[in-house]
């Protein structure tokens, strides 16, 4: 008698109404067995992808394959096996190898290479239809989200939101939990005003024994992904993570917004100001060192535009060592740019650092000139407004000359003299590039009116509690200082320029000597 190993499978619900449940395809299976007077000595089930030839259930079954525990595979049907011809090819081969048959319930297994060429191509056949059926799938759900219609399970559970489902021929929406999204707010508040970094606000929360959506202690990542989340500013995408790989997001172009079903929390601006302070905190995480550096973080190269990094330098005179702290580009290190390198100049340490202090504590301790700037900068928030309304007429006007140009082709079509529609055509597009200027212009000065208005208020509070400490200020004091007015020192060969929040032209350009031993 021989020994048999029955192979179920199944990809998803809509094959129990298609009757080729486990269930169906094993009782199919067993009669199919007895008939055959065959011994049923092993039954694997499993549901899964028959894409995919890592299966866990199909790679113990291919496991009694090779030790040759077995004389026949049964399974309902091919497609039961396998949906991917190569894989067929692979599975066949492994079988023919250790003298193992493969039968099925419904089809006849031919092991001739006429057979085999069948089986090939039927299988082929299946994979196409599997994919037909994957992108159908995919367009539907990509047509309901543009509907309005929430897609997957992942919305019920955003923190901050409690989830309304479906009834009534309305589509799921959330609503604002009060509760858990003044929490929210308060996250952002702490992260853009006080600078907590996301470890310092998880530890907050856990002190506080404030609650997370399911119970529990509040982790880092948890914290990170609400402050990194656009649906706390009324948006919502769907489509944006690749299937079964949650690490590796897709193309931004492959989003879909589901409009009017996610009601704001915090504004546009909050998150933005909240986004940089994190790529802030980010470039400020480092591995603990021996040696404290005060620029670290903040300086740049103006050659070939990546950061400045602290580090020792030794040098050996009349046979004694010495070693000294200095800045030095990263493009200057071969593993970070392996092609072409920076050939910027290297800074001591103790020759930098107090000359760009020295700059920046002269401005702070003018009380004048940062009532004067903070003025200004509160005249750029005041325009904030002003701005947006600018922009929204350009956009309306840019639409405007799109359709005459859109109505200009309909003419040319229509066999209208073809100087008049060059004539037009040249004065439309005209018109647009001196749009698209006053735009790009506005833009600018929208973004500093928009950082104005985030950067204003913290700043000021700053700047009062620092300016009578100025003189006393420890490392970490001068480092925060550093970290609130958005400091970068930008290095060429032997200039310093130091730029932040307050204009750049009040600290100006340094001149100095060239450094030695470089």
């Amino acid at each position: 008698m021989k020994s048999a190993a029955i192979y179920r499978r199944v990809s998803s619900d809509n094959q129990e109404r298609e009757g080729t449940s486990l269930q169906t395809q094993l009782e199919n299976c067993l009669t199919y067995c007895q008939g055959k007077s065959y011994d049923v000595s092993y039954r694997f089930s499993e549901a899964y992808s028959g894409l995919s030839l890592e299966r866990p259930e199909l790679d113990k079954l291919r496991e009694l394959v090779r030790t040759e525990a077995i004389d026949v595979v049964v399974c309902y049907s091919l497609d039961r096996l396998t949906r991917d011809p190569n894989h067929g090819v692979i599975i066949t081969q492994e079988l023919e190898k250790h003298h193992v048959t493969l039968e099925t319930v419904t089809e006849d297994v031919d092991n001739t290479e006429l057979g085999q060429l069948i089986t090939y191509i039927r299988n082929y056949a299946s994979k196409i239809e599997a994919i037909k059926i994957k992108e159908r799938t995919s367009r539907g759900r990509k047509a309901k989200a543009k509907l309005g219609h929430i897609t997957g399970g992942g919305f019920a559970r955003t923190y901050g939101y409690d989830y309304v489902k479906k009834h009534d021929g309305n589509s799921g929406k959330r609503v604002i939990n009060e509760i858990e999204a003044d929490i929210v707010r308060q996250m952002y508040q702490w992260l853009v005003n006080d600078g907590i970094s996301t470890t310092g606000i998880t530890n907050r929360l856990n002190s506080m024994a404030v609650p997370t959506k399911r119970g529990g202690y509040w982790a880092k990542q948890t914290v990170l992904a609400i402050l990194t989340n656009k649906s706390y500013t009324g948006q919502t995408y769907a489509f944006t993570m690749r299937k079964n790989q949650p690490k590796y997001s897709r193309p931004k172009e492959d989003w879909v917004e589901i409009p009017s079903v996610t009601p704001a929390i915090i504004s546009q601006e909050l998150f933005d100001a909240a986004q940089k302070q994190l790529q802030v905190n980010r470039s400020k995480t480092v591995t603990i060192t021996k040696h404290q550096y005060l620029l670290r973080g903040h300086i740049r190269c103006r050659q070939c535009g990546r950061a400045y990094t602290g580090g020792i330098h030794s040098r050996v005179v009349k046979d004694r060592r010495y070693a000294y702290t200095r800045y030095r580009c990263m493009g200057k290190v071969r593993q970070h740019s392996p092609f072409e390198r920076c050939h910027n100049k290297n800074w001591w340490c103790n020759k930098l650092e107090p000359m760009v202090w020295a700059e920046l504590e002269r401005y702070l301790s003018d009380r004048d000139l940062i009532k004067n700037e903070l003025e200004k900068q509160h005249q750029d928030a005041v325009q904030l407004n002003a701005f947006t309304a600018e922009l929204e007429r350009i956009e309306r006007q840019l639409k405007a000359l799109d359709r005459e140009q859109h109505q200009l082709l309909q003419w040319a079509l229509k066999d209208f003299p073809a100087d008049q529609v060059e004539t037009e055509n040249r004065r439309l597009n005209k018109a647009k590039e001196t749009l698209k200027a006053q735009k790009a212009e506005l833009e600018a000065q929208f973004k500093t009116s928009q950082d104005a208005a985030i950067n204003v208020p913290k700043l000021e509070g700053f700047i009062r509690d620092i300016q009578d400490k100025l003189p006393n200020l420890d490392f970490e004091g001068k480092r925060l200082a550093l970290d609130m007015l958005d400091i970068t020192v930008w290095i060429d060969g032997e200039n310093v320029e130091v730029t932040g929040t307050i204009e750049p032209e009040l600290l100006g350009v340094t001149q100095t000597t060239p450094a030695r031993w470089f």
